[in-house]
């Protein structure tokens, strides 16, 4: 017998993977069930492990794997709060459903630039120069232009990006606080974190305990796009 929260927890976590491939992070699940920290998660995670819901895999940062659900179980259309990449996965190593899928045909698939590399880590030099283009579905994108960043460095973990990953970024100056940006500091530096406001100064917040919100004053930074898709290879 689950809890309320226990549950709910473990109905986020299971309709996050089937919709992105990808668990939620912490924070995510935090704001989702409305708790102060992410202690009371952790609690859950445990509780949830410990009845055989949920398993955590080895040596892989957030690493989740839904094992079974209550017997009551209804899949729910509502949507959950949070950041959700849109992730393209490959198929290695993955059992596939029994459904027929129709190719994207041309009108369906977009080319985007590839503009080179983005930190999320310790920030590197500014953005490259076209280097080349990649194909990405059109539902992915909406209004306005687009370029992709190939990611590196392991400071958005737990926002579900990873060394190694190209993420797809909407041309815009402007952002919201808890919003992914390509931020460009002091006009030499770009790095992808999460855009948050400190009284009159901006914040860079990664998803990495491991590193260090950095602030700037706001003439420092300029925000050269939002985080709008994500893809990952496999190999």
């Amino acid at each position: 017998m689950l809890t309320r929260k226990q549950q709910e927890l473990l109905l986020f976590i299971h309709e996050r993977m089937k919709e992105s491939g990808v668990p939620p992070s912490f924070d995510e699940m935090k704001d989702a069930l409305d708790l102060a920290s992410k202690s009371g998660i952790h609690r859950l995670i445990t509780a949830l492990e410990e009845r055989g819901f949920i398993r955590r895999l080895p040596n892989r940062a957030r690493a989740l794997e839904v094992i079974k659900l209550p017997e009551a179980y209804t899949p729910s259309p509502q949507p959950r709060r949070g950041f959700s990449p849109s992730v393209i996965e490959g198929s290695l190593g993955k059992p596939q459903p029994a459904v027929v899928q129709k190719p994207a045909s041309e009108s369906e698939a977009v080319p985007v630039p590839v503009m080179g590399r983005i930190a999320a880590g310790v920030p590197i030099s500014a953005i490259q120069h076209n280097t080349h283009e990649i194909v990405v579905p059109a539902d992915m994108l909406g209004s306005g232009e687009h370029y992709a960043l190939e990611v590196k460095g392991d400071s958005m973990i737990e926002a579900g990006i990873f060394d190694g990953d190209t993420v797809i970024i909407r041309n815009i100056s402007n952002a919201n606080p808890g919003d992914i940006v390509v931020a460009l500091v002091d006009d030499e530096e770009a790095t992808l974190k999460r855009f948050r406001r400190k009284g009159a100064s901006i914040a860079l917040e990664a998803a990495n305990p491991a590193y260090e919100t950095r602030i700037f004053s706001a003439d420092r930074v300029k925000v050269q796009g939002k985080l709008v898709g994500l893809i990952r290879r496999y190999h």
